[in-house]
């Protein structure tokens, strides 16, 4: 339980800026469609904000469910490489606990707890904290928009969207300390800024941490 507080506390800056995403969802669900409440169960069982929103692209009936499967599985790909980067940690739990985790990994809460355990930290609880809020915030966030997107306007305007980019900068940047952390870093940011334009969307990104785990291999002479 403590290390669930610690992860609600240490996240929950960051998990703020995730409601204005949760209003953007939930009034661009309304809009192409959905009932208020189908938009924020939707936010409560996927919890992945880039697949719901494509997802409303592939709304209008006949829903092309195969396309639509595809799409959902490139962009949530990236969680296999996540998933295989915690396993030193996560594997050592109970099964059930470990499902748990999992359920409520996302980007932010990886990028704040794999430091942590790479500084010693043992209690997984950080991880799960983590999710929790984002998750929390991310529902209450769709609900907002659900019910008044409308009135609230796009949440764009403000420079929201900002936010994220700056706290990944910073994670990574935190990173380049480690002089052997330097090549994978700058590996994995040219492949996905490369081929960004020729990848399907998120396939970009599941390369770049492949080009980059493989330049990390090579300096670490493995």
């Amino acid at each position: 339980m403590d290390g669930t507080i610690k992860g609600v506390r240490r996240t929950f800056p960051i998990a703020v800026f995730v409601v204005p995403f949760g209003i953007a969802f939930g009034a661009a669900a309304v809009e192409a469609g959905l009932p208020g409440f189908q938009a924020i169960a939707m936010s409560a069982l996927a919890f992945s904000g880039a697949a719901q929103f494509a997802a409303l692209d592939f709304w209008p009936e006949p829903i092309a469910l195969g396309s639509l499967a595809l799409v959902a599985l490139a962009l949530n790909a990236r969680h296999v490489i996540m998933g295989a980067a915690l396993s030193p940690w996560l594997n050592r739990l109970p099964l059930r606990q470990r499902l748990l985790s999992l359920s409520f990994l996302s980007d932010v809460n990886f990028a704040d707890s794999q430091p942590a355990f790479q500084a010693g930290e043992r209690d997984v609880g950080i991880l799960l904290g983590g999710g929790l809020i984002l998750w929390a915030n991310w529902v209450s966030g769709t609900a907002l928009g659900a019910t008044a997107g409308s009135l609230i306007g796009n949440p764009a305007r403000f420079g929201i969207d900002v936010v994220m980019a700056c706290f990944f900068a910073t994670v990574v940047a935190g990173q380049l300390g480690k002089e052997e952390a330097i090549p994978p870093v700058i590996v994995a940011a040219a492949v996905a800024v490369l081929t960004l334009n020729w990848l399907p969307t998120g396939w970009n990104v599941i390369l770049a941490a492949l080009a980059g785990g493989l330049a990390a291999m090579i300096v670490r002479g493995r």
